[in-house]
């Protein structure tokens, strides 16, 4: 206790700047996964790409990132092991965000798109198992973390694949694909407002809703989604309306492409809320952990999460997506396959659509695995030799790697600030 006493504030704003630094590796490498396809497929260009991302990721993080989170992160650790020695969850946390962000920072370098939450759980396991004991882990909920890399991806890129094969059986590969996607587009018009209204329901207001004594089961955010799909799709056909067939100046598709590429500008956006709102908490969780022992000086099993956490979450993603965030955009959205708004379109539906079953049923998915699945897909729908399996095999690696690198750093620096405090 009298490490707390005596060094609580130093240690408190060491947290801070490490939430930060992690938040800036959230911006800096995860939000490629709403953004990736739309600057890929020329739907949008790099700098709106950023704009758009940066208002609403901000919004998602701010408005609905408030949950009342669970400090320690996912269910990995067993409070009960920490209560005699509160101050060894404050190093450990501390250690987590610091070890995480510089993994983060290393893959941005590098344009490798890793997912923030296993970079998070990875570090928070190995502090746990190296730093107090091995018992204090979950191990089960860890061996469903490490399922997910094999789920997100084959979920998202077999619903992409299907769903980019209706594309070309419906409209591309016809006589007068024009006149087929005024006939057809509408459907998916229906289906771009019904997932992204389930997706921000679900992982996006989820959380405001909770604040105003509202719980929605998920037949009536169903409901809801529903209506608003009917209600993109009646916009969606009176706009239509005023786009003219340009396809014989030498590209047939242009037309058609053009209305994909409004289309994606929407799912960017909800997907950049949804994800805003999600993986804050990889960056605000831990450190609202810190605050809630140096405030207390007992391990909680929860923790009310205050408004200045989510805002230093917020503000760190935003930084971190408009300094560095056109990196990872590029490799997703540009190196794995050439994307067209069409293709990019299925993607980010395709993705939408697992992360809607994998809300509903519970099963662990990372964002980062659940869009590159959906991007592979799509490439797959046209053949092998449209992927690029240089860069696939690279990120695969990077993803292999993140959970091991995660813990590694953050027993490195668990045992210094342990050194460091004198415990």
């Amino acid at each position: 206790m009298s490490i707390l006493a005596e060094h609580g504030q130093t240690l408190l704003i060491l947290a801070c700047i490490f939430g930060v630094f992690m938040a800036w590796g959230v911006g800096a490498n995860d939000v490629a996964n709403a953004m990736g396809t739309s600057v890929g497929s020329r739907a949008l260009t790099i700098k709106q790409a950023i704009v758009i991302a940066m208002i609403f990721e901000f919004l998602g993080a701010y408005l609905a990132g408030g949950e009342v989170t669970s400090t320690i992160r996912k269910g990995i650790i067993d409070p009960a092991t920490l209560t005699d020695t509160p101050e060894l969850l404050v190093f450990g946390m501390m250690s987590s965000l610091l070890a995480a962000g510089t993994w983060l920072l290393i893959a941005s370098l590098l344009g490798w798109p890793v997912s923030t939450t296993h970079s998070i759980v990875g570090a928070i396991v190995g502090f746990a198992a190296v730093g107090i004991s091995v018992d204090a882990v979950a191990w089960g909920k860890v061996g469903t973390i490490v399922a997910s890399w094999v789920v997100s991806p084959l979920l998202a890129g077999t619903i992409s694949f299907f769903l980019f094969r209706t594309v070309q059986k419906l409209i591309l590969n016809t006589e007068n694909p024009f006149a087929n996607a005024k006939r057809y587009i509408p459907l998916y018009m229906f289906a771009v407002g019904f997932l992204m209204a389930m997706v921000t329901m679900l992982k996006g207001l989820k959380h405001v809703f909770k604040d105003m004594g509202v719980e929605l089961s998920f037949a009536q955010d169903a409901g809801i989604a529903f209506l608003i799909g009917l209600l993109v799709m009646g916009i969606g056909m009176l706009l239509l309306r005023n786009i003219k067939d340009e396809g014989n100046k030498g590209n047939r598709f242009a037309s058609v492409e053009r209305v994909f590429g409004v289309l994606m500008i929407f799912t960017a956006c909800a997907m950049a809320f949804a994800h805003g709102s999600n993986d804050v908490a990889n960056a605000v969780g831990p450190l609202a952990a810190v605050y809630g022992v140096i405030a207390t000086g007992a391990v909680a099993s929860k923790s009310v999460m205050p408004s200045w956490i989510l805002l230093l979450g917020g503000i760190g993603i935003v930084v971190g997506l408009a300094t560095y965030g056109w990196k990872v955009i590029a490799t997703i959205g540009k190196k794995i396959t050439e994307l067209t708004p069409s293709r990019g379109f299925a993607a980010e539906l395709g993705a939408a659509a697992t992360v809607v079953l994998a809300s509903g049923t519970g099963l662990p998915i990372s964002t980062t695995h659940t869009l590159v699945g959906a991007v592979l897909g799509v490439g797959l729908a046209r053949g092998i030799g449209a992927l690029n399996l240089g860069v696939i095999g690279t990120i695969f690696t990077s993803w292999l790697i993140t959970l091991p690198a995660g813990a590694g750093l953050a027993i490195l620096f668990f045992f210094f600030f342990k050194g460091l405090f004198g415990a």
